[in-house]
C-alpha cells in the first residue's frame, strides 16, 4: 500500500493513473457504441438490449466503477495541469506556438469540459429519464429536437478531438514512445477517435433526418 502511495504520489505515477483510466474508458466507449448500434436494427432489438443491461445484477457495480474511472481521469488530469502551470507560469504560450501541437492536444481541457457537460445532460435525459414506453421511444423523442441533436453531435466532435490526442498520449505515458511505433500509434489514435465520433454522432443524425428504424 505504501509503495502504491509513493508511485501515485509522484507526477509520473499520476500520469500513469490518468493514462490507465483513460484507456479503460476507451474500452467502455467501444462496448457502449456496440450496444447503441442496436438502435439501427429497430425498436424491439434496442429495447431488448436496454432491458438486458438494466436487469443485469452487475450494473450497479459497473456504474460505480465507471464513476471512479471518470473521477480519477478528470480530477488527476486537472491536478497535473495545475502542477504544470505552477511549474512554468511564464512562457507556456510561447511553447504552444512553436508547433508540434495538434488541435486535440491544445484543446484537451475544453473538450473534457464539453464531454463532462454532455455526460451530465445525457445521464439526466436517458439514464434517469421517463422511459415507460421503452428507451427507444424516449431516445427518438429527444432526437426529434434539432437543438439536442446539434448539442449531441458537437459533444461527439469534442470527444473525437479529445481522443485524437488522448489515446496516443496514454500509450506514450505507458512507455510506447519509439520512432518505430509512435507514427502507428498516432494513426491508431486518430482512427479510433474517428470511429467513436462518427459512430455515436450517426445515431442522432440518422434518427433526426431518417426518422429511425421503421
Amino acid at each position: 500500500m505504501c509503495m502504491l502511495c509513493k508511485i501515485f504520489g509522484s507526477s509520473i505515477g499520476r500520469k500513469v493513473m490518468v493514462a490507465l483510466a483513460g484507456l479503460a474508458l476507451c474500452g467502455f466507449l467501444i462496448v457502449h457504441l456496440a450496444g447503441n448500434l442496436f438502435f439501427f436494427v429497430g425498436e424491439g432489438a434496442f429495447n431488448h438490449y436496454a432491458e438486458a443491461i438494466a436487469n443485469n445484477k452487475l450494473l450497479p457495480a459497473a456504474e460505480i466503477a465507471l464513476l471512479v474511472l471518470f473521477a480519477l481521469h478528470i480530477l488527476v488530469s486537472l491536478k497535473l495541469r495545475w502542477e504544470n502551470k505552477q511549474a512554468r507560469p511564464v512562457g507556456y504560450e510561447k511553447y504552444q506556438s512553436k508547433g508540434g501541437r495538434s488541435w486535440g492536444s491544445s484543446t484537451m481541457t475544453w473538450t473534457a469540459l464539453l464531454v463532462l457537460a454532455f455526460l451530465i445532460v445525457h445521464l439526466k435525459t436517458f439514464r434517469f429519464g421517463n422511459d415507460d414506453q421503452g428507451l427507444y421511444a424516449l431516445v427518438m423523442s429527444w432526437f426529434k429536437n434539432p437543438f439536442y441533436v446539434a448539442f449531441y453531435v458537437i459533444a461527439m466532435l469534442g470527444l473525437g478531438l479529445h481522443l485524437s490526442h488522448g489515446v496516443q498520449s496514454a500509450f506514450q505515458t505507458l512507455g510506447l514512445n519509439h520512432p518505430k511505433y509512435t507514427p502507428a500509434i498516432r494513426k491508431l489514435g486518430f482512427a479510433f477517435a474517428f470511429v467513436i465520433c462518427a459512430g455515436f454522432a450517426s445515431i442522432p443524425l440518422w434518427a433526426f433526418f431518417m426518422g429511425g428504424a421503421r
